[in-house]
């Protein structure tokens, strides 16, 4: 396994982080384990969860994910061992039942670490989040920034970094990261940091074959700035695994559950599929090959989050970390990307 360091640390993290909003839904506590065990065995130290998993996002089942990564902590005394990263929740419809103030306040970012760490049975996290942002703007699938006259927000990146330096003082919290977040909120977050503010490290954000849109403005942000990106939905939801090609519905498979999840599912997103099908399969890979190894060496890219629901999907993914890809491969994936440029929604 190759590590990077986290962007203005010295704090070393595997090129493949191990996922885990899948846990709690489509997998139970003991497979979770299972994961964490072998992934730790293949050289993973990084985990990253969230107080919103599993997701889909049920109020029975909040936080659960967490509750698992805790009772692992817990059996297998390997604390020490992981670089663990969470995340707070934005408001959202789908937060109404994790508390009733959903803006990023002081009170909301002291009661979601308060209850992180209790799930996590930890006493500190190594990056913490700010999960997507608080204001109107495009993420979670919103291709562009949809302007409304009148709308009103008020900016609050400063309360943010003065909430989070508090635990980061109490020891809570090493380092924190952003995500879902556009090119101008992350140069805010950045510029709020001066002034004896913490400063944010990383940004996480989706990223694939089938969306690069991270290339416009944030890539630039990262190579300037000492930022790193922890690229997230690398195989599009397992668009980029050719399960679901010709129409597949895998049984238990994700966008088989959950339909709706059709970010990745357009007539366009298919047409890509098949081309980077073809070329993986013209050079001797397989399809879930060919997108991480891809993700994997973008320069901006601190460490690629892998989420699997099984130990065979999840080796597979690992030993992609091992796979160089050849100019001309990259090449001819450009030729792709430019006759279809990202194709998600």
């Amino acid at each position: 396994m190759e590590y990077n360091l986290l962007p203005g640390t010295d704090i070393k993290v595997s090129k493949i982080c191990l996922g885990t909003m899948t846990w709690g839904r489509q997998n139970t506590e003991i497979e979770g384990h299972n994961q964490m065990d072998f992934a730790l065995e293949q050289g993973v130290n990084f985990f990253d969860t969230a107080e919103l998993y599993p997701i889909p996002p049920r109020e029975n089942e909040q936080g659960d994910t967490e509750r698992f990564i805790g009772s692992w902590f817990k059996k297998s005394g390997n604390r020490s061992k992981i670089i663990l990263a969470s995340k707070i929740a934005g408001p959202s419809s789908f937060t109404q039942h994790i508390r009733k103030d959903k803006s990023y306040s002081k009170k909301s970012i002291d009661n979601a670490v308060e209850n992180n760490l209790k799930r996590l049975q930890t006493d500190y996290m190594d990056l913490y989040q700010i999960h997507w942002p608080e204001r109107n703007t495009n993420f979670f699938g919103k291709r562009g920034y949809n302007y409304k006259i009148g709308q009103v927000w008020e900016e609050n990146f400063e309360v943010i970094l003065d909430a989070l330096k508090e635990h980061i003082k109490k020891g809570n919290i090493r380092y924190i990261g952003i995500s879902n977040e556009t090119p101008w909120g992350t140069m805010r977050y950045l510029s709020a940091s001066k002034n004896d503010r913490p400063r944010v490290r990383t940004i996480q954000n989706p990223y694939s074959l089938l969306n690069r849109t991270f290339e416009v403005g944030n890539s630039e942000i990262c190579h300037r700035e000492d930022f790193g990106l922890l690229a997230y939905s690398p195989l599009a939801f397992g668009v980029l695994s050719g399960k679901y090609r010709g129409g597949k519905k895998p049984e238990n498979a994700r966008l088989t559950l959950f339909p709706n999840y059709d970010r990745y599912s357009s007539d366009p997103c298919k047409k890509a599929v098949e081309a980077y099908y073809a070329l993986a399969e013209k050079n001797g890979l397989t399809l879930t090959q060919l997108s991480l190894a891809f993700v994997n060496d973008r320069p901006f890219v601190t460490s690629n989050i892998i989420g699997a629901t099984s130990i065979s999907q999840l080796r597979e993914n690992i030993e992609t970390a091992s796979i160089r890809l050849s100019d001309e491969i990259l090449e001819e994936i450009n030729i792709i990307h430019e006759s279809i440029p990202n194709p998600s929604t």
